[in-house]
Protein backbone atom coordinates (compact mmCIF):
# COMPACT_ATOMS: atom_id res chain seq x y z
CA UNK A 1 0.00 0.00 0.00
CA UNK A 2 1.27 3.42 -1.11
CA UNK A 3 -0.33 7.38 -0.94
CA UNK A 4 -2.27 6.22 -4.13
CA UNK A 5 -3.61 2.97 -2.74
CA UNK A 6 -7.75 3.53 -2.29
CA UNK A 7 -10.29 0.96 -0.69
CA UNK A 8 -13.47 -0.61 -2.49
CA UNK A 9 -15.90 -2.16 -1.71
CA UNK A 10 -15.44 -5.58 -1.13
CA UNK A 11 -18.67 -7.30 0.78
CA UNK A 12 -21.92 -6.10 2.42
CA UNK A 13 -23.85 -8.01 5.06
CA UNK A 14 -24.82 -8.16 8.74
CA UNK A 15 -22.14 -6.93 11.06
CA UNK A 16 -21.63 -10.86 12.49
CA UNK A 17 -21.00 -11.70 9.01
CA UNK A 18 -18.75 -9.15 8.49
CA UNK A 19 -16.57 -9.73 11.65
CA UNK A 20 -16.27 -13.10 10.57
CA UNK A 21 -14.77 -12.15 6.81
CA UNK A 22 -13.25 -10.12 8.29
CA UNK A 23 -11.31 -12.61 10.28
CA UNK A 24 -10.78 -14.59 7.14
CA UNK A 25 -8.96 -11.81 5.96
CA UNK A 26 -6.67 -10.33 8.57
CA UNK A 27 -5.48 -14.47 9.03
CA UNK A 28 -4.31 -13.95 5.25
CA UNK A 29 -2.67 -10.19 5.85
CA UNK A 30 -5.42 -8.35 3.93
CA UNK A 31 -6.11 -5.30 5.95
CA UNK A 32 -9.95 -4.00 5.83
CA UNK A 33 -12.19 -1.31 7.11
CA UNK A 34 -15.87 -1.63 8.12
CA UNK A 35 -18.43 1.12 7.18
CA UNK A 36 -21.66 0.50 9.41
CA UNK A 37 -24.03 3.61 8.94
CA UNK A 38 -27.24 2.10 11.18
CA UNK A 39 -24.00 1.99 14.42
CA UNK A 40 -22.87 5.48 13.97
CA UNK A 41 -26.57 7.09 13.31
CA UNK A 42 -27.55 5.20 16.72
CA UNK A 43 -24.54 6.49 18.52
CA UNK A 44 -24.72 10.41 17.29
CA UNK A 45 -29.03 9.76 18.51
CA UNK A 46 -30.65 9.34 15.05
CA UNK A 47 -31.55 6.38 12.62
CA UNK A 48 -29.22 5.72 9.64
CA UNK A 49 -28.64 2.42 7.72
CA UNK A 50 -29.61 -0.84 8.23
CA UNK A 51 -28.29 -3.54 10.26
CA UNK A 52 -27.49 -5.70 7.58
CA UNK A 53 -26.05 -3.84 5.17
CA UNK A 54 -22.92 -3.45 6.94
CA UNK A 55 -19.84 -2.54 4.04
CA UNK A 56 -16.47 -4.33 4.25
CA UNK A 57 -13.49 -2.32 2.13
CA UNK A 58 -10.21 -4.04 1.45
CA UNK A 59 -7.54 -2.21 -0.91
CA UNK A 60 -8.04 -2.37 -4.47
CA UNK A 61 -4.50 -4.15 -5.33
CA UNK A 62 -6.01 -7.09 -2.37
CA UNK A 63 -8.39 -8.16 -4.29
CA UNK A 64 -7.33 -10.77 -6.47
CA UNK A 65 -5.86 -12.24 -3.31
CA UNK A 66 -8.92 -11.70 -1.18
CA UNK A 67 -11.51 -13.30 -4.39
CA UNK A 68 -10.88 -16.61 -2.70
CA UNK A 69 -11.34 -16.11 0.31
CA UNK A 70 -14.36 -14.77 0.05
CA UNK A 71 -15.64 -17.66 -1.94
CA UNK A 72 -14.89 -19.69 0.70
CA UNK A 73 -16.89 -17.74 2.99
CA UNK A 74 -19.53 -17.07 1.03
CA UNK A 75 -19.80 -21.15 0.53
CA UNK A 76 -19.06 -21.74 4.35
CA UNK A 77 -22.25 -19.71 5.05
CA UNK A 78 -24.12 -21.02 2.13
CA UNK A 79 -24.64 -17.32 0.92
Amino acid sequence: MDDQSRHIKFFTGSLIEIQRLQLDLDDNGIPSMVKNNFQSGLRAGFYGGSPSQVELFIYEEDMEKAKPILASFKEAMNL
